[in-house]
């Protein structure tokens, strides 16, 4: 592996082998940031910059290739967040290095940044996992912290440069449970050819622990889980 790069950055945590963070078995590793407050969002403790651990591109990608012989034909590293976007020059470096390597790469990201460092970032990236949290303006503005337009602009250009996507959206009872949301994201997905696949994900609430801890609110606390039925039912809409 060469080992010419500089960059630090703040990295959050490392799940070693994960199954549900793009195809096959992936070593993901989750940044520090995010520039956005969704109401359902289970690692408050990843939205402060300041935190998290210092590591180099290098360091990254040896330990994820201690792991190759689980990746598969499909497997590979998943860069997360918080919000990956934000240190877009550590990741791009990351994932540069994960090709030296012959290793598959994923980016999974709210779609709310693009500028010329993300695009740069993107030419090295095998697929992105984007999170549309919502399908109306009003639930973005008021439930995310930014306007919709912003993931759809980063999904036209995804689009436009014909990187492989996969949609996910987390299914939050009274929100966006419904059959005109579910409908929408599937138009939203027809209408960009990018688009090979929709998630849907139930609403958990095992992050209150954290915002306990934090001492601060959990914004959807008082909003049920999504049921697996409920979850199943929409499923067969797409």
């Amino acid at each position: 592996m060469k080992n010419k790069k500089t960059t630090v950055g703040r990295v959050h945590s490392i799940q070693s082998l994960g199954a549900l963070d793009g195809p096959g078995i992936r070593f993901v590793v989750f940044l520090q940031g995010c520039n956005l407050r969704c109401g359902c969002c289970h690692n408050p403790d990843t939205w402060d910059m300041a935190g998290g651990t210092d590591h180099t591109p290098a360091e990254i990608v040896e330990k994820a290739s201690r792991y190759r012989e689980y990746f598969g034909n499909e497997g590979g590293i998943t860069v997360s967040g918080g919000e990956p976007l934000l240190q877009a020059d550590f990741v791009k470096e990351i994932f540069e290095l994960s090709h030296e390597e012959g290793i598959n790469t994923c980016l999974d990201t709210s779609g709310s940044i693009l500028n010329d460092k993300v695009k740069a970032l993107l030419t090295v990236t095998d697929r992105v996992l984007l999170d549309l949290k919502y399908t109306s303006d009003a639930d973005y503005l008021k439930y995310v912290g930014c306007s919709i337009e912003r993931p759809f602009e980063f999904l036209s250009y995804l689009n436009e440069k014909n990187i492989p996507v996969t949609l996910r959206q987390v299914i939050i009872p009274t929100l966006n449970d419904n059959e005109e949301n579910i409908l929408k994201l599937k138009y939203i997905a027809k209408a960009h050819a990018c688009v090979d696949k929709i998630e849907l994900l139930p609403f958990r609430k095992i992050c209150q622990v954290k915002y306990d801890k934090m001492g601060i609110d959990f914004p959807f606390a008082d909003i049920p889980e999504a049921s697996k039925e409920k979850v199943a039912e929409l499923e067969k809409l797409l």
